[in-house]
């Protein structure tokens, strides 16, 4: 057996809120092992960029808009990914947002935003993607976590209730489905250099936070998750779901 089983060459991919930070790297690093790639999100100019760079790498993309608080959306969304290139063997649930203020003055209206686009997005999607991969008995489920969906960090009850929110439907899908061949992960990781996070690494405070409380010293670097995205995705994975990988410079293990 050699590298064929990070193989994705004849796969198609469906990456949600992957027109920027850590869901264009997943996106990229599919279309890098082989995968034809549907781009999903809300800005025009991104998806027409992201999926410009993978159709430069020699792979099939096209773009398609995804309001992930909308159920219509998500079905027009996974519609026109179907019409345009047949079928959905990898599903990566990527989309996401954040609000960060302490738990006695967090907004409804946030709340409520966080949880849609966080948590209930994702299983809309599953819902709307994974028959035809049940259909034909095989299919990759993604869910994109966090580690805050295991560790409590301030000012991240909203997020972090929805990513934990995020762990337990994914071993619950990973049980339903397991017999039909669709494998349900989910990928946890910790602060990486996104602009999702960019108040974050402005705040001197919780930078040195970070870099102190995790073991590596360090944030993640967008590149070191394209490995555990691919492998995930690809065979190499196929004897792996409900699972909950952490990629996180050790913090968790503390």
């Amino acid at each position: 057996m050699g590298l064929d089983i990070f193989d994705l060459t004849g796969k198609v991919a469906m990456v949600t809120g992957s027109t920027r930070g850590l869901g264009e790297v997943e996106a990229m690093a599919l279309a890098k092992a082989g995968a034809d790639v549907a781009v999903c999100g809300r800005v025009e100019d991104d998806l027409k960029r992201v999926s410009g760079a993978i159709r430069d790498l020699g792979r099939d993309s096209a773009g398609f808009f995804l309001e992930a608080t909308s159920k219509e959306s998500i079905h027009e969304c996974v519609d026109g990914v179907l019409q345009n290139f047949g079928r959905v063997d990898i599903l990566v649930n990527n989309t996401g947002t954040n609000h960060r203020v302490p738990a006695l003055g967090f907004p409804e209206d946030k709340w409520d935003l966080i949880i849609n686009t966080n948590l209930k997005s994702y299983y809309l999607v599953a819902q709307a993607v994974v028959p035809q991969m049940i259909e034909r008995g095989y299919g990759k489920v993604i869910n994109i976590s966090s580690i805050v969906g295991q560790v409590a960090i301030i000012n991240q009850l909203a997020y972090g209730s929805a990513k934990g929110g995020v762990n337990e439907m994914t071993r619950i899908m990973a049980l339903e489905w397991a017999k039909s061949g669709v494998r349900v992960n989910a990928i946890a990781p910790t602060y990486f250099e996104t602009d999702m996070v960019k108040q974050i690494r402005d705040d001197p405070e919780r930078f040195k936070f970070i870099n102190e409380r995790t073991p590596m010293g360090r944030w993640g670097k967008l590149h070191e998750l394209e490995g555990i995205v691919i492998f995930m995705a690809a065979p190499a994975s196929d004897f792996i779901t409900g699972q909950i990988i952490c990629i996180d410079g050790g913090w968790t293990a503390c």
